[in-house]
């Protein structure tokens, strides 16, 4: 891999010595959140992760490489360009054999932090089943990749913008275990509760670390999706979410959004339906599976 990796030095001199690592998203810097929030909030859950005792690896593909750990002047380049590619996996060879600039997704940085050797990952939420996919077959390659790549994905949960009990059914058919740390309810992002039953419940860094553990002993491939609640001073209630995603996807529908412009079109009308409620929770959020995602790397590193 190293024809296309590039591995920072502090990444992975702590992953041949077996300590604690933690990898992180570029979407949710370049398309989840504007400027200059993006910027704070990336070097932020990059600090929380080093207090709790794990070394952060931001992922993305600048100049054709695969990167597995930016410097802070290259978080502050996918922060501030306003036309970095959306890439999952398919877009990988596309942006390296060109030698072109992508902001990596829930798939595609499971699979570089895979890649890397890295198996803890921290982000928002993931992707799944999109409302009305009986018709339109929108389903999100971070569930395939859940099936293939060996990281355990902290998140708080799916987004709410999704069909939350289709994308759990399609987790359970492609055998990926669901962990809810902490509640029986798994979480719908900005929400503590999305009024769907977690298949499992975990409620320390330890005991989630001894699944992920036993999980690839076993030679069972694939990740583990680890469901962390959104602290309760940050949430907005599930109905209320629920009014302002409608009428985010009828706005959606009438301008013809598709494909992958459909999530960050939603985050942002959302976001300018709840006056701003909705950044500050997803901020929130993020920050809170930084300090798990930690954890369970030390956890994990233990073993």
């Amino acid at each position: 891999m190293k024809n296309y990796l590039d591995v920072a030095p502090e990444v992975a001199e702590a992953v041949k010595a077996g300590r604690a690592v933690v990898a992180l998203e570029s979407t949710i810097i370049a398309h989840g959140m504007p400027y200059p929030q993006n910027l704070s909030t990336a070097r932020g859950v990059e600090a929380i992760i080093r207090q709790n005792g794990a070394v952060p690896a931001t992922i993305a593909i600048l100049n054709g490489r695969l990167k597995a750990g930016l410097t802070d002047a290259e978080i502050e380049e996918v922060a501030k360009s306003g036309d970095m590619v959306k890439a999952s996996v398919r877009d990988m060879p596309v942006l390296v054999a060109s030698g072109g600039h992508g902001a990596t997704t829930v798939a595609s940085t499971m699979r570089i932090a895979a890649m890397a050797g890295i198996r803890v990952f921290a982000t928002g939420g993931i992707g799944g089943v999109h409302r009305g996919a009986a018709k339109s077959l929108d389903i999100s390659a971070d569930l395939q990749e859940m099936a293939k790549s060996d990281v355990a994905v902290v998140c708080a949960g799916a987004k709410s913008i999704l069909d939350i009990g289709l994308t759990l059914e399609y987790l359970e058919t492609l055998g990926v275990p669901v962990i809810t740390h902490g509640s029986d309810d798994f979480p719908a992002f900005y929400s503590r509760e999305s009024g769907h039953k977690s298949p499992f419940r975990a409620d320390s860094a330890q005991e989630i670390a001894a699944i992920c553990h036993a999980k690839w002993d076993m030679g069972l491939a694939g990740g583990l999706v680890i469901a962390n609640p959104i602290p309760t001073a940050d949430e907005i209630p599930g109905a209320e979410m629920d009014r302002q995603i409608h009428a985010a996807l009828v706005e959606a529908d009438t301008m013809g959004v598709k494909g992958k412009a459909v999530t960050p079109f939603l985050l942002k009308h959302v976001a300018a339906l709840t006056e701003g409620r909705s950044l500050t929770a997803n901020i929130a959020l993020v920050r809170n599976n930084a300090r798990l995602g930690a954890e369970i790397a030390r956890a994990l590193a233990g073993k």
